[in-house]
């Protein structure tokens, strides 16, 4: 008889399990102690984006994500023989650290598989943590059934990180812990990539304080929830490289899709440069360092796709603070970039004696930081004694980036401005929001 290396019984599209209150109940006392009951928050950028915003700061957990309170939940639920097998999944690095860390702590065997390009910062933590890792595959579905063939050859049981029962009711100790410590909530915002996180909190807070509205987020290159929604079943999305990298889930579980349904009051979509302008912004305002998928319910905040929510108790959800420091460099960049602070421009200049000299003279004298600046004499068109230098500087923003450019138009003839970014005070181009879930649609109104 020959074996299904995809299936697993825990996650079987014929027969979805019901995830309760109880049982997240059950697991929030189960896991107590041996994972951190983290603080939430006001943040400082409360008042500039007109909303009274806390932070769920799971990012400070051991292993540095949420992914530890289902973790733990699923290991201590195996059987005595499960345990001396062991365990086995696939991750994009925040699932394998916290399986890999528990695993350790109670003694389980474990192995965790990984896409080819998991940042190298991820797949340490996990070997230094006590797993056996292999990097298989271009995405989380190659990995997936990479890891679900070796463990069937080896008997180890596949926890599944977004979709395996026990680690929804451990992601939905989250819900409790917010309803506790601000009672008086009026949104949830939740990153969603296979979706545990969604439907764990959203069924937690959703029993606790009904009112409450769930939101969850995506970026525009790991909108597999999305889709799956939109045409009512469980989708493949191709993903490529992402800043979002703990959302890049190429298929949404089959407990989470059937679960959400009537209990998501809507699912939205940002895109990828407002999760690097929200990464910058949380460093510079909260101090926080996060990764891109803990970022995204702000980004979204900041892209305006949540009017409806001024005025209001907001909870996002920071689910991971994993980032690897060359990712963080150039979310930092990006940032910096998309809202003015760096700017990028050609100016053809005098070439002579004092001609470059003069523009730094210039730009000095406006307060601008000069971070790079290259001449360029043998592809410029006109006369033989003009020189194009290319310049990235630095400003303090919008209105000082005008100024710059206002003084270059004054002094020279012949210039140009790379394209800028979108303005963080107009209305975002290309973000869009996801089906409404909810049963009787009140959200997003005006």
């Amino acid at each position: 008889m020959s074996v299904d290396i995809e299936f697993d019984e825990n996650c079987d599209p014929n027969n979805p399990r019901k995830i309760k209150y109880d049982d997240i109940l059950a697991a929030s006392r189960r896991i107590v102690g041996a994972v951190v009951r983290t603080p939430c928050t006001r943040a400082h950028m409360s008042e500039r984006l007109g909303m009274d915003i806390y932070f769920k700061q799971e990012f400070l957990q051991y292993t540095g994500s949420f992914k530890e309170r289902g973790v733990r939940n699923a290991l201590i639920s195996l059987s005595d023989e499960q345990k001396k097998n062991g365990v086995i999944a696939a991750s994009t690095g925040n699932h394998g650290a916290a399986l890999s860390y528990h695993s350790t702590q109670l003694g389980i065997p474990c192995i965790v598989v990984v896409p080819i390009h998991t940042a190298l910062n991820k797949v340490n933590k996990c070997e230094q943590l006590g797993a056996k890792v292999f990097k298989h595959g271009i995405d989380m579905s190659a990995a997936k059934l990479h890891a679900m063939s070796l463990g069937k050859e080896k008997k180890m049981i596949y926890i599944n990180g977004y979709d395996h029962p026990d680690v929804l009711a451990g992601q939905g100790s989250i819900g409790i812990e917010i309803i506790e410590q601000l009672p008086n909530v009026d949104a949830v915002l939740i990153p969603v990539g296979g979706g545990s996180l969604l439907t764990g909190i959203g069924i937690s807070v959703k029993h606790l304080k009904p009112d409450t509205e769930i939101y969850g987020v995506e970026t525009d290159k790991t909108c597999s929830m999305v889709e799956s929604l939109r045409k009512n079943e469980r989708i493949h999305l191709d993903i490529d490289s992402t800043i979002a990298e703990g959302l890049a889930v190429n298929v949404v579980g089959t407990n989470t899709f059937y679960n959400i349904k009537g209990l998501v009051d809507k699912m939205v979509v940002v895109k990828e440069d407002w999760v690097a302008r929200a990464i910058m912004h949380i460093v510079e305002e909260e101090r926080f360092v996060v990764e891109g998928a803990g970022a995204v319910a702000v980004a979204a905040i900041m892209a305006g796709l949540f009017p409806n929510l001024k005025g209001k108790k907001v909870v996002c959800i920071i689910s991971g603070g994993n980032i690897d420091v060359t990712i963080l460099a150039r979310a930092l960049e990006r940032g910096m970039a998309a809202e003015g602070r760096l700017v990028k421009f050609k100016v053809t200049v005098h070439d002579r004696p004092g001609g470059m000299a003069e523009l730094c003279t210039l730009l000095t004298n406006s307060g601008i930081t000069i971070r790079d600046c290259v001449p360029e004499r043998a592809w410029v068109k006109g006369d033989v004694f003009s020189a194009q230098v290319k310049v990235i500087a630095e400003t303090r923003g919008w209105e000082h980036t005008k100024e710059l450019i206002e003084q270059i138009k004054k002094h020279y003839k012949d210039y140009f401005f790379q394209e800028i970014c979108d303005r963080p005070d107009r209305p975002s181009v290309g973000t869009r929001r996801g089906p409404c879930l909810a049963p009787n649609p009140v959200c997003m109104q005006k």
